[in-house]
């Protein structure tokens, strides 16, 4: 009889030794197998364009650019394949923005290695994947303000800003905030300034006490 062909994956993610270790877990099932990967958002969309696969991986936190941004782009362009977002984030509120904006599941890095296959296997299924300490929250904050993209006054940030934002929160430098987001000191300066604007706060000194405590209190909840 002949063997079911193997589920086809990409893998977008920009840290080579977390991406080297995911593709050979992978790729160690005997029914699937990584047919591209990459570590930016333009080569992740021409990937998944090229080889349509069965599940698209994506980091949440690329080069330059959001994992967020490619998966709106993805159901921009009406490509509906699977999408399992992957983060360093244990947030909720990246969970909910992740699923509002059309993907299938969300996983943290921290709990990648235990959980991943469950993750990929439930997805590719049709099944929405979560993590249990999100679960309930994520569906509710959906349910109640379904135009909403959560989390009270920080609904107006960006993706992108919001990531900064929980950055500066971690007490990470500008020059620190670029370097993990691979972008110049004068752009984390811009998204610092809008984040300001946006929250209704004076200085830096306001904008570092907003994010502090917000990083401590979701960190509380998670925990």
């Amino acid at each position: 009889m002949p063997r079911e062909p193997r589920a086809q994956v990409v893998l977008v993610e920009d840290h080579p030794m977390f991406r080297e270790q995911l593709t050979h877990l992978i790729n160690k099932q005997p029914d699937m197998t990584v047919c591209a990967e990459a570590d930016n958002a333009p080569d992740g969309l021409a990937a998944i364009e090229r080889h349509r696969p069965s599940l698209a991986i994506i980091d949440i936190t690329l080069k330059g650019s959001s994992g967020l941004e490619l998966l709106k782009d993805l159901r921009a362009q009406g490509i509906k394949i699977p999408v399992l977002m992957l983060s360093m984030h244990a947030e909720s509120l990246y969970a909910e923005r992740a699923l509002r904006a059309g993907a299938n599941g969300y996983i943290t890095k921290e709990e990648a290695s235990a959980k991943v296959m469950t993750a990929i296997r439930q997805v590719i299924s049709g099944e929405i994947y979560l993590d249990p300490r999100f679960m309930k929250r994520v569906v509710s904050q959906i349910l109640v303000n379904p135009g909403s993209n959560g989390g009270g006054s920080l609904e107006r940030l960006t993706d992108r800003e919001l990531a900064v934002f929980e950055l500066i929160g971690e007490g990470r430098t500008t020059r620190e905030i670029s370097l993990r987001l691979r972008v110049s000191v004068a752009t984390i300066e811009t998204y610092r300034a809008r984040i300001k604007e946006k929250l209704g706060l004076d200085n830096a000194g306001q904008l570092h006490a907003r994010a502090s405590s917000w990083v401590h209190e979701r960190h509380a909840v998670a925990s």
